[in-house]
């Protein structure tokens, strides 16, 4: 059994499952040592403690693994949740996000990879959009006036859909939520987990350590 000072996050920037981790980590104020991996030459280390070598992966200091992004969220806010995002956590909603509207994200980002037509798979993911914007209108949030878990987990993937075409995206009739996309994105908050670090190795033998100051 693997134990560490701090929590070790095996992470890769990008990966929307991954910035959702470290949003909660971040606003949380966990302390962790954050390993940014490559997801073509993933760490034998990484692979040891999480056969299913997806990231995000967090390995706490007593050993035990947690490498579901949501587990990791409610993890870190069951530590310490100054903002109460676990009252505002939509499991419905996100389910709906993590299945059919990553479906058709994948389908319409990677369209070599997935069959269908991409166009297709964009105005399936254009009516999960619209629920959003309908959702924006009860006070800029997903659920209320102030930011949640449910913002926080769903985010990333609307992040990564707009990145597409940005030009389209930006066309479409979806003001309240393209506020608030552009508001998270200039956070404190979102510009501390996305700054870019080094690929992490074994020769390196530390990460970087996060959060030794309190959240933003």
């Amino acid at each position: 059994m693997i134990r560490t000072a701090d929590p070790i996050l095996y992470s890769f920037r990008r990966c929307p499952y991954a910035i959702r981790a470290r949003l909660a980590l971040a606003i949380s104020g966990t302390r962790y040592e954050l390993r940014e991996v490559s997801l073509r030459m993933k760490p034998a280390e990484m692979l040891a403690v999480s056969a299913k070598g997806t990231v995000p992966v967090l390995v706490l200091p007593d050993g035990k693994v947690i490498d579901e992004s949501l587990e990791i969220m409610r993890w870190a806010l069951g530590r310490s949740d100054p903002e109460g995002w676990l009252e505002r956590d939509d499991a419905t909603f996100i389910a709906e996000n993590d299945g059919p509207f990553k479906t058709d994200l994948d389908g319409y980002k990677y369209p070599d990879r997935h069959a269908g037509d991409p166009i297709a798979h964009r105005e399936r993911g254009l009516m999960y959009l619209g629920k959003i914007e309908a959702r924006l209108s009860g006070g800029g949030h997903l659920d209320g006036i102030s930011r949640g878990f449910t913002d926080a987990a769903i985010i990333p993937f609307v992040r990564q859909f707009a990145a597409v075409d940005r030009n389209w995206f930006d066309r479409q009739a979806l003001p309240k939520l393209q506020d608030w996309l552009d508001r998270y994105l200039r956070s404190e908050l979102f510009g501390s987990i996305m700054e870019q670090n080094a690929q992490w190795s074994p020769a390196s033998s530390a990460g970087y350590l996060k959060n030794d100051s309190p959240a933003p």
